[in-house]
């Protein structure tokens, strides 16, 4: 923690190609003022709109799961989605790893617990500290696990429960010792609630306190301090924001003196924030470029990341910078700050945990995994390398500030995870997961695609290694774009064993919105600069076809939440480059997503359709409003969920409609549980994949 999405706790027929460059916008089809003939849609539980779900159900779900080789594919989909071969990573706390388990015993999950020692020795003995199996069959609930929080003691926990997979959660405190809800204990009802220890007797909840409290995104504006034993009502106001930020929250840390720290995260914005410490005198506001997060607490000092040149007390910080400033200073108008680490251009920080003795930074350097360590020692902050595998993603699994031992995960597209245990610089290999497909037959390679501005934009190809480059390889293209979330390689094998084992070839593209080489390549397509991240995938698109990897009867694509607009806008501006798009809890009315559900939370991302240059921006890559009939337009796969409360099922089923309309031909599935991943539990996960990967097999490779 914490930035804001941290402290929330929050992704076919074809003419010839199109000549490379710039992409001009197309106009818009459907002007702002036109009336909406499909709002009905937006009603998600409304009868006539879950009708109009059940029919595109009925008609399309046929076509994929009558196909004769859809058994096999789910069972395999089934295997790996209920495989027990899975690394059981979590928190660690107090000598112990913390971990959540499903497999097909436990659908819904186990919440539990094994020593670390026996953990770093591959010899975990694991203790169930919560079965929400059984707790959903007590209570004839349908929970899923969210999260748990637990008190500077961690004794006490504050349990996150969902109804069936939302954002909105109910929040129990549970005592690990007696491994029982606490009677009488704290209780938060279900909302989209955020909730942090003050001290072993006292919450600070950020909740639904009744109207108007509320932001205009659906997030609570409200900081309240919650006493053991008084009525949530009697909570006492600690920090109000306004009805037009996007949320309040409230992130803990302990350090590795045990000191307890409160800090209050206000989000004017998605990426702009403003913090405060908690004191016994009420909020002090820390001195913190509003485009910065905090990371960690380590030597009485606030770890932070900087997404934003910073200059101070006559000395300018780099974009990107990890920075290290001492509490008792960070009120001040002009606070100490020591430079911990400034990536270069080609370089990210992703991750940044602190241990008892170090703090341990995992990021890039030209989208290959790179794990550093960073000691303080009079005065000074010292950097060591830890020597990771050349490529693929380095993430920290486990640390705490009240341990030196740490554990750390490395991983590619065709190397199943290992799981390290980190002891100084030095990492020891403790469990390698076995592969789950023969990944032999395959290499994996970088490519580099010019966009329209000249920009290099990297991507990824895992490909057979006999592989004729004749421009007939099945291929799937995906990406996401946004809110500076790196697309990473990652061991995938419901990719090798549904795609890559029937004759695909993957490719996953690094274009600018997302983190992968820091801030600056998320800004870059920021508002009304967005044109720029769809001109990126253009080009890849491109380069797949000029380097004979493919062509666009065999080429598509798919992205999910902010990467269904990506897909939805590519298929009004180069309908002509590919022959299946899987577009996932998509976002697809640009004039009205504002007003659905979180919304209101993502202007800072794409801009605000009441603010003239940001609508006109809006209005040219509004996918919804911009749908025409074209003969080159292809068959598009759309899923979502009823139970997204993120991103409201309403935009694909509008979009559904719409191409109804028009007399182009698609495929819709809605699953009714899920929450805005689209899965409630590993066997709807597996069908979910299968089902895209059906729709792919008979659009590209039949």
């Amino acid at each position: 923690m914490a930035s804001l999405a941290q402290a929330l706790g929050i992704s076919l027929a074809l003419t010839a190609c199109a000549s490379p460059g710039p992409t001009a916008p197309t106009a818009p089809q459907q002007t702002a003022t036109a009336a909406d003939p499909y709002l009905w849609l937006e009603d998600v539980e409304g009868e006539r709109a879950l009708a109009w779900v059940h029919q595109q159900n009925d008609r399309s779900l046929p076509v994929l799961e009558n196909d004769p080789r859809y058994a096999a594919r789910l069972e395999a989909a089934l295997e790996v989605a209920q495989s027990r071969d899975r690394l059981p990573l979590g928190q660690v706390r107090g000598g112990y790893l913390y971990n959540f388990w499903q497999d097909p015993d436990h659908v819904r999950g186990i919440w539990r617990r094994a020593r670390l020692d026996g953990y770093a020795a591959n010899n975990p003995r694991w203790e169930t500290v919560l079965d929400i199996d059984a707790l959903a069959r007590e209570e004839n609930a349908n929970w899923v696990y969210q999260s748990a929080d637990c008190d500077p003691s961690g004794v006490r926990c504050m349990v996150s429960l969902s109804n069936g997979g939302l954002d909105a959660s109910t929040d129990r405190e549970f005592d690990l010792q007696t491994r029982r809800f606490v009677e009488g204990g704290f209780v938060v009802p279900e909302a989209k609630s955020n909730i942090g220890w003050l001290d072993r007797d006292t919450l600070l909840v950020a909740t639904n306190w009744g109207e108007g409290s509320l932001t205009e995104s659906g997030y609570p504006y409200v900081l309240k301090a919650w006493r053991r034993g008084t009525p949530l009502s009697s909570a006492t106001e600690i920090l109000r924001g306004e009805a037009s930020d996007v949320s309040i929250a409230v992130a803990t840390f302990e350090d590795e003196s045990n000191d307890h720290i409160a800090i209050a995260v206000e989000g004017e914005t998605f990426f702009e924030t403003v913090f405060s410490l908690i004191t016994p005198q009420g909020p002090q506001r820390l001195t913190l470029p509003r485009k910065s997060s905090i990371r960690d607490f380590s030597h009485d000092r606030l770890i932070v990341t900087i997404e934003q040149e910073w200059t101070i007390g006559g000395r300018t910080y780099p974009n990107g910078s990890l920075l290290a400033i001492p509490l008792a200073t960070a009120t001040s108008a002009t606070p100490a700050i020591e430079v911990i680490f400034s990536p270069n251009a080609r370089q990210s920080i992703e991750e940044v945990q602190a241990t008892r003795d170090a703090v341990l930074v995992a990021g890039f350097d030209n989208v290959r995994g790179r794990l550093q360590r960073f000691t303080f020692a009079n005065g000074q902050w010292t950097g060591a390398q830890i020597e990771v595998p050349p490529t693929g993603v380095v993430h920290i699994a486990g640390a705490s500030t009240s341990d030196t031992r740490a554990f750390a995960t490395f991983e590619d597209f065709l190397t199943p995870s290992t799981l390290y245990a980190l002891n100084g610089a030095r990492m020891r290999s403790v469990r390698s997961l076995p592969a789950q497909f023969d990944a032999s037959p395959y290499v994996t390679e970088q490519f580099e695609a010019t966009s329209a501005d000249g920009t290099r934009v990297p991507y990824f190809v895992v490909r057979r290694r006999d592989m004729q480059m004749n421009g007939q390889n099945p291929t799937l293209l995906y990406a996401y774009g946004g809110f500076q979330l790196s697309q990473v390689p990652t061991y995938n094998a419901f990719i090798g064993r549904l795609w890559l084992d029937q004759g695909g070839t993957y490719v996953l593209a690094n274009i600018r919105g997302g983190g992968e080489f820091g801030p600056a390549w998320h800004d870059a397509g920021l508002l009304t600069n967005r044109q720029r991240i769809y001109d990126d995938f253009y080009a890849v698109e491109r380069d797949l076809v000029d380097r004979n990897i493919t062509s666009p009867r065999r080429l598509g694509i798919s992205g999910r939440s902010n990467g269904g607009l990506l897909m939805g806008v590519m298929l009004n501006q180069h309908p002509e480059m590919v022959h299946a798009a899987i577009i996932g809890s998509p976002l697809l009315d640009m004039l009205r997503y504002d007003q659905l559900l979180a919304g209101a939370s993502w202007v800072g991302e794409y801009g605000s359709p009441n603010i003239p240059e940001q609508r006109a921006f809006l209005e040219t890559i509004t996918p919804y409003q911009n749908l025409r009939a074209r003969p080159d337009f292809p068959t598009v796969f759309i899923y979502t969920s009823t139970k997204d409360d993120r991103v409201h099922p309403g935009h694909a089923r509008k979009y559904g409609a719409r191409l109804d309309e028009l007399g182009i031909r698609y495929l819709y599935y809605e699953n009714t549980d899920g929450g805005h991943q689209a899965n409630a539990n590993l066997r709807e996960a597996a069908r979910r994949r299968t089902l895209e990967y059906m729709y792919l097999t008979q659009r590209l490779i039949d």
